[in-house]
């Protein structure tokens, strides 16, 4: 209890004093034009990184569709690759080339689209965090 009147004693006492308003008002326009400058700085980035994610699923739905259509149009008793050499590591890769090519193709699609996943997620939190919302969700594209 005497703390608390020790406390608002001290905060009663404190009196701002305002000397100069125009030196106020210059401080107080600098700072707020250094925030807006900060602001459109996160939008350009935001700009960027969606650009950047509609180029990579671009070029990922290219790359997947000519690699699919270039394994599918080659014929099954030539290998994929061919190494010329007659170690047996490498026979066992050059005869199972097409199998191993139709299975890292598919995994790296696969990471492809769950790292653009990911960054969209992550544009969505931050463009949230610059509206205010600071709070985590789980689910952050639902509102």
């Amino acid at each position: 209890m005497e703390k608390d009147k020790e406390l608002e004693a001290l905060f009663l006492a404190q009196t701002p004093h305002f000397d100069d308003g125009d030196a106020f008002m210059k401080k107080l326009t600098k700072r707020l034009e250094a925030v807006e400058i900060v602001r459109q700085y996160q939008e350009r980035m935001l700009r960027r990184y969606r650009v950047m994610m509609v180029v990579a699923f671009v070029v990922g739905i290219i790359s997947g569709t000519a690699s699919t259509i270039w394994l599918l149009s080659s014929p099954i008793e030539l290998p994929s690759v061919n190494f010329q050499t007659q170690k047996a590591f490498l026979l066992w890769l050059i005869q199972n080339s097409r199998l191993l090519l139709a299975a890292v193709f598919p995994m790296l699609m696969m990471f492809a689209a769950c790292t653009i996943a990911s960054n969209v997620l992550e544009i969505v939190e931050m463009r949230r965090r610059m509206k205010g919302k600071s709070q985590f969700t789980a689910f952050p594209y639902i509102s």
